[in-house]
């Protein structure tokens, strides 16, 4: 039998040679290439989001022409959390593109105007006739408006806050609406009235003037990461024992919260200039506007 000695790892490692320039040129050459291909697959991950979110928003219009409101409403929220994460995605790996920014507007006006319009008319709106699907309409013509106005502003208001109830939000009112319609076995015949003015308000409130949190603020969390993580537990075990119930009132509250924060702004404006020469602006985005007076 022969004998076999391991094999000593050396000690000190050979120099490598050093490489010639035709060497060198060629090993940038590739490293570029390298990165350039994995440029493209992560600008790609974004745009398959939000389309994945256009997917899912044309799935629900097919259920809720068959009469499936409840997975119409599931998919529409399921299209909200896509829609929230490509953006995100796209910052993190730094691929934002005036492509991916017009991608997202056009996928929102499908996913959050049509998708949700249509289901709330189907489902609840049909015996007004006429008045159902105008308000319909109203709903998907608010909604662009808002994304033109949102795409107009971006980097001039105030990022901390939106102007205007955000059309995601808007969607998600009137999905987690069927789902806890369905859950306590309430009739939408029998509260259509509600539900008009309801869908009506939305429209309103996605064009006004009225201020919602955007929740980019992450001081809360990174000074209190232990009771942020904890709280984030706490909500994720409410949704999920109670899952038709604890988003729509996470959703009421938020389309409450804003004529509150609202109100809350004025209130200190004024305080704060009892002239009233800001016409009740917030000071933020009167420092952030260059075209308004100084």
């Amino acid at each position: 039998m022969a004998n076999s000695t391991p094999n000593k790892r050396k000690f000190f490692r050979r120099k490598r040679k050093p490489l010639g320039p035709d060497a060198q040129v060629d090993r940038a050459m590739r490293r570029a290439a390298r990165i350039t291909k994995m440029k493209k697959g992560i600008f790609i991950l974004p745009s398959l989001l939000t389309l994945t979110s256009i997917f899912l928003s044309f799935s629900a219009v097919i259920f809720a022409i068959n009469g499936e409101f409840v997975w119409a409403a599931g998919l529409v929220i399921a299209a909200a959390f896509f829609d929230g994460i490509d953006g995100r995605v796209a910052r993190l790996t730094k691929t934002t593109t005036r492509f991916g920014v017009e991608l997202d507007s056009l996928a929102d006006v499908i996913s959050f105007g049509v998708a949700p319009a249509l289901l709330m008319y189907l489902w609840a709106l049909t015996s007004y006739g006429r008045v159902g699907w105008v308000v319909g309409f109203v709903f998907v013509a608010c909604g662009a408006l808002r994304l033109a106005r949102f795409n107009v502003q971006s980097g001039v208001i105030d990022p901390r806050r939106f102007n205007g109830l955000p059309i995601p939000a808007a969607a998600c009112m009137v999905a987690t609406t069927v789902l806890f319609f369905e859950k306590v076995r309430l009739d939408p015949e029998t509260y259509r009235l509600f539900l008009l003015i309801m869908t009506f308000g939305l429209s309103f409130l996605m064009v006004s003037g009225v201020k919602f949190h955007a929740f980019k603020d992450l001081g809360f969390a990174r000074e209190k990461p232990f009771t942020t993580t904890v709280g984030f537990v706490l909500l994720l075990a409410l949704v999920a024992t109670q899952p038709f119930v604890v988003p729509f009132l996470i959703c009421a509250a938020y389309v409450v919260s804003g004529p509150i924060l609202t109100w809350a702004l004025l209130n200190r404006t004024r305080k704060r200039h009892p002239e009233g020469l800001l016409g009740g602006e917030n000071m933020a985005e009167e420092k952030n506007n260059p075209a308004l007076p100084t």
